[in-house]
């Protein structure tokens, strides 16, 4: 995608906003996707790009939150054992506040290996996934910073 001309696109009824290349379909057109979730194709390349808002777990300590979500997904779809964590790191956002403090996101981009419905390992493609944590407004206000979502 790196190079190619991106489109603005409103996800979640215009709560979020992106750009990426105006050859992903929306998949909505075509069946129905689950109202946490926001899917776009493009056939023509099998590339799929799917944002997912996901629920708060008040047990998972906000510093590890990205990596927990990245390992759920893994295991989610039987790719566990074969999860490569690429990137974990911090990021502000300086549009968004809590009263005087910046907000921040923690992040996480991993790959794994997982197979289609019903295929098995001999199928599988390899997934990048990226993910923002979960942000605590405590977090926010005890530090008097940023932390990522």
């Amino acid at each position: 995608m790196a190079g190619e001309s991106c489109v603005p696109r409103s996800l979640f009824g215009g709560a979020i906003s992106t750009a990426f290349p105006a050859r992903f379909q929306d998949v909505s057109n075509i069946r129905e996707v689950p109202d946490h979730q926001e899917v776009f194709v493009d056939p023509d390349r099998d590339e799929s790009l799917i944002f997912e808002l996901l629920d708060l777990k008040s047990e998972v300590d906000d510093a590890g939150s990205a990596i927990w979500f990245l390992r759920d997904i893994a295991n989610e779809q039987d790719a566990g054992d074969n999860m490569v964590v690429e990137h974990s790191g911090t990021l502000e956002l300086p549009g968004l506040r809590l009263g005087e403090a910046p907000a921040v996101a923690r992040t996480s981009v991993g790959q794994l290996a997982v197979s289609k419905g019903r295929q098995g390992r001999e199928a599988q493609n390899i997934v990048r996934v990226t993910l923002p944590g979960k942000h605590t407004s405590q977090e926010c206000s005890n530090r008097c910073s940023y932390h990522r979502i």
